[in-house]
């Protein structure tokens, strides 16, 4: 087998902080929990973390607002436990990716609070400022994915800021070369910290249309929300203009030369465009751009067979030599097993989901609690702290469902997440039921088969760096093989509460065992039996 990057093929745990395991007792996790929970991570059977925002911030967005890139906020620990949580992970062979969220600061990041004072200090240049219209209206019509126009105004300078996501959140001007070398040197200062790679936080905003041109209207029917809500005015535009510019192409370039000089680390783009597949394979094409790049594609109430299909082969179609990276969740959706699953049978599917996404051609990237099969919970209005669900409440309650803590213990006080008396989002008494301590105690549990999968498909480099294609098969099934040099694997999905027999068009095929699925039986005829909701992995 040939040497293989550590990245290509890689399992990529992502961790919430706040909601991981609480140290110190304060109703929110820190960076000392995670670091108690590492061995823990390792025995799933991953190859890396990913770990949300934990700078120093006025927490307006949970972290994803900065007001220092190269300070730890205290509710999170000190540089000190950073540094033990890398030794840790070092220690237990898993690598270390972290948030860096370029395109936009929080207002309370002292490059802003500069910025806003007049048009003439020497970072008055480094955010989006524009004059008002005659009429004193913003300057175009583009908005914010949190609600209402983009632009705010800043009496200071008698001009609107961009604002893409929330108004505490303005947009850095990338067109200033100065600002691009600023966020790089942030950028290279956790290079030299250690780092294994970073997970680029919207990385197709950074870039605005200089000439400030309107985003044009979407017909009713095209309004199709990738991560964020459909009742949301956002998705009545089509975003031309306000993020995905061409020069960002260059930025690419500048962030991936940079990266060269640290050996054997990654950069992961968030891509959200009105093309996300075609803005994947544009950012990680050859070797001067990000090493690979995931979207909102999987992340949809869409999870049936043809869906997944179609979206993997059109970003096949548009890849050249880019890698891709796949997730079924994350903080930003609701739980995959309440997005595709039916609540008779969450935990079986949430099996095969897991299996199903480790097996698509590319990384993965895993949300802390999928292993356990978590549902979306139910948060009381009173309880929401997400400022995208308090504007959107009734018809989307926000982001707060995917983020409750995590449940270690059944029997302890909030599920063993924090011994406070008011964690930062209540447990779900669902997701206690789920613990994993109870599902440690069971062999049939969505914990127990997430590490049987992540264990063995560590001996399948087919499943791990091959290339994929997919068989045609009737609309409750996903058939595809995976082929790494000399060796091929069918893989085979019953998505439906049945049991089926599915007729494989290759005669010469041999059930593969220790994957943790129950073994199947393939007749003379060359005819699987699937049990219902079963993955089955075949030798051709």
């Amino acid at each position: 087998m040939e040497n293989q990057p550590w990245w290509r093929g890689a399992v990529i745990y992502q961790i919430y902080p706040r909601s991981f395991m609480d140290a110190n007792h304060d109703g929110i996790g820190d960076l000392a929990g995670i670091v108690q929970k590492l061995p823990y991570v390792k025995n799933l059977g991953v190859d890396a973390i990913w770990i949300s925002p934990f700078f120093k911030s006025p927490m307006k967005d949970f972290g994803y607002d900065i007001s220092d890139y190269r300070e730890i906020d205290p509710m999170f620990g000190t540089m000190e436990d950073f540094d033990t949580l890398m030794a840790k992970a070092k220690e237990l062979d898993l690598k270390v990716i972290i948030d860096q969220v370029l395109s936009h600061t929080s207002d309370q990041h002292a490059w802003f609070i500069e910025s806003r004072e007049d048009k003439h200090n020497d970072k008055a240049d480094w955010y989006v400022w524009a004059d008002a219209n005659e009429d004193g209206t913003p300057p175009n019509n583009w908005l914010s994915i949190f609600g209402g126009c983009a632009w705010q105004w800043e009496p200071r300078r008698q001009q609107y800021y961009l604002h893409n996501f929330l108004t505490s959140q303005p947009d850095l001007n990338f067109h200033n070369e100065e600002v691009r070398k600023a966020v790089l040197d942030n950028v290279k200062f956790w290079l030299d910290h250690g780092v294994d790679g970073f997970r680029l936080d919207a990385i197709n905003f950074c870039f605005h249309d200089k000439l400030l041109r309107d985003n044009p209207a979407k017909a009713v029917e095209d309004r199709q929300g990738r991560g964020f809500s459909e009742d949301n005015p956002y998705a009545f535009q089509y975003h031309y203009y306000n993020n995905t510019q061409p020069e960002n192409i260059a930025f690419m370039e500048e962030i991936r030369t940079l990266m060269n000089a640290y050996p054997n680390v990654v950069t992961l783009g968030e891509i959200s465009s009105e093309d996300s597949l075609q803005t994947m394979a544009e950012y990680t094409q050859g070797d001067k751009r990000l090493h690979m790049a995931y979207s909102f594609e999987l992340l949809t109430p869409d999870g049936n067979p043809q869906y997944i299909r179609s979206t993997v082969e059109a970003l096949e179609d548009k890849l050249t030599d880019g890698w891709p990276c796949w997730a079924i969740g994350n903080h930003d959706v609701s739980r995959v097993a309440s997005r595709w699953a039916d609540k008779a049978h969450s935990a079986i599917q949430s099996k095969m989901f897991n299996a199903l996404l480790a097996s698509l051609r590319g990384s993965v990237c895993s949300y802390q609690g999928e292993e356990l099969g978590l549902t979306e919970a139910d948060i009381a209005f009173d309880d929401l702290q997400d400022p995208y669900g308090v504007t959107f409440w009734p018809t989307f309650k926000g982001r707060d469902g995917c983020r409750t803590p995590m449940p270690w213990y059944e029997k302890q006080v909030n599920a063993g997440f924090s011994d406070s008396n008011s964690p930062w989002l209540p447990v779900s008494q669902a997701h206690i039921e789920n613990a994993v301590d109870v599902q440690e105690a069971s062999k049939d549990s969505v914990l127990q088969a997430y590490r049987t999968f992540l264990h063995w498909r560590k001996t399948q480099p087919c499943l791990q760096y091959g290339d994929i294609e997919f068989i045609e098969s009737n609309d409750d099934r996903l058939v595809f093989t995976r082929s790494y040099q000399q060796s091929k694997i069918m893989v085979i999905a019953n998505f439906t509460a049945d049991e089926t027999l599915y007729q494989s068009p290759i005669a010469d095929i041999k059930p593969l065992t220790g994957h943790g699925f129950e073994e199947i039986t393939v007749n003379e005829q060359s005819q699987v039996s699937l049990a219902p909701f079963q993955m089955a992995f075949l030798t051709i």
